[in-house]
């Protein structure tokens, strides 16, 4: 079982203390805790991890995975989930929800780029994520000779927001897609940041004074454990809540999660991989809970990420974020995971959160103590397949201000798509 007790985030700060208290007694100060972090967080046997075992390649697992996608799709057997809440602190330009283009355009001449050139269609990067799902599924529907209002009323979708982007994001994506998705089927998760722990005489407490941060994307995971954290929008535009019960039904009728961050900029044009979902349906078959891609890391530019690798002691690939592996550095990393997972068996998915958990590895900011689980390391305890592709290609986001004039070049890839810029504007 679990040290965290996952029915709320009042009772998961509370075990986050007690976990603290039991596990860094020894410190004098987060400041201490600092300096061990890297031991800390160290996964066990890093000193013997080698090379990814063969990759599965998904173009040679059978010539149907387009036609399973595309069916899976069409019957609304894929549940999108959209995460808005990263904290964005590279970019330095706010939520990266609303950045919009002329802002991007400004800030690349601000370091020395072209003056802005104007002429994008006027939406923000969260904005164009979600429609395009949205143009994608309508055009795939047409396509297949299927009533494109039937095929969208099938989809179920849930927008993680953070708390100062609520309610623009949650009343922004209702509006932009009423008319083509049931208001019922958007759902919605704000989530939670915490105050860091400090160590007083009695052991760790929360800092009032401190900044609120997010625990990672792994708390995001098991917030949608939690009572009541998942809510769509009544007529009037209010929340309302889900009960956990309810929200596992929703995800009961989904055979994949998908777990998409906005900052994909490959995503503005490729939302629908209709090859992976098909792949994801095929492994769901044979047992699999999770699947996640692997792809190269960029030469050019290395980052830092969950790096693919094959762990002796375990037997099998793994993926282990870069800081668990001490001394190692963005550029030692040949294999990373893509910034998306699938998720199998939803339902029973967020289940098993609740009765695991998730390593909590330590981090300091600011002074103070705060948790980073990450949500990959599900693939710990699910049985996974990991695949590439015959032209893997490196993660292609929005991170950092070097990363505007790929930003800016999807945008015009677009905008330039068939019929995108009157649907956007029509909504």
């Amino acid at each position: 079982m679990t040290e965290l007790d996952l029915e709320s985030p009042e009772s998961y700060i509370e075990s986050v203390i007690r976990l603290a208290g039991s596990r860094l007694s020894s410190f004098k100060d987060a400041e201490e805790v600092g300096l061990a972090a890297d031991d800390l967080n160290a996964y066990p046997g890093r000193e013997s991890l080698g090379p990814p075992s063969a990759g599965r390649v998904l173009e040679d697992e059978g010539p149907d995975l387009f036609e399973l996608g595309r069916k899976a799709v069409l019957d609304g057997k894929i549940f999108w989930e959209h995460t808005a809440a990263g904290e964005a602190t590279r970019l330095g330009m706010g939520a990266k929800y609303f950045i919009l283009p002329d802002r991007l355009e400004r800030a690349l001449a601000e370091d020395g780029g072209p003056s802005p050139a104007g002429g994008l269609v006027p939406l923000e990067l969260g904005r164009r994520h979600m429609l395009q799902l949205a143009y994608e599924i309508r055009r795939l529907a047409e396509e297949s000779g299927v009533d494109p209002e039937k095929a969208m009323a099938r989809q179920r979708m849930l927008l993680v927001v953070p708390e100062d982007g609520m309610p623009e994001m949650a009343e922004g994506a209702a509006r932009d897609l009423a008319g083509t998705l049931p208001r019922e089927s958007l759902l919605f998760m704000v989530q939670t940041a915490f105050h860091g722990l400090e160590k007083g005489p009695s052991g760790w407490v929360p800092d009032p004074a401190s900044p609120r941060r997010l625990h990672n994307h792994g708390y995001m995971a098991m917030q949608k454990a939690m009572e009541g954290q998942v809510f769509s929008l009544d007529g009037a535009g209010r929340p309302s809540p889900l009960s956990r019960e309810a929200f596992k039904r929703v995800l009961e009728g989904a055979w994949d999660l998908v777990s998409y961050n906005i900052e994909d900029l490959g995503y503005l044009t490729a939302a629908l991989d209709l090859e992976s979902a098909g792949l994801a349906v095929k492994k769901r078959a044979e047992g699999y809970g999770m699947m996640m891609e692997v792809i190269p890391n960029n030469p050019e530019r290395p980052i830092k990420g969950g790096m693919h690798a094959f762990d002796p002691g375990l037997g099998r690939d793994v993926v282990v974020e870069s800081f668990r592996l001490k001394g190692v550095g963005p550029e030692d990393i040949r294999y990373l995971n893509k910034n998306f997972n699938h998720y199998l068996d939803p339902a029973g998915t967020v289940e098993r959160i609740r009765e695991e958990g998730l390593f909590m590895p330590v981090s300091v900011k600011d002074g103070r103590l705060y948790f980073q689980p990450v949500q990959g390391d599900i693939s710990f305890w699910a049985k996974t397949f990991f695949f590439t592709r015959r032209k893997a290609a490196p993660i292609n986001s929005l991170k950092s201000r070097q990363d505007i004039p790929s930003a800016l070049k999807a945008m015009r890839l677009q905008d330039a798509q068939p019929g995108f810029a009157g649907y956007a504007r029509g909504l």
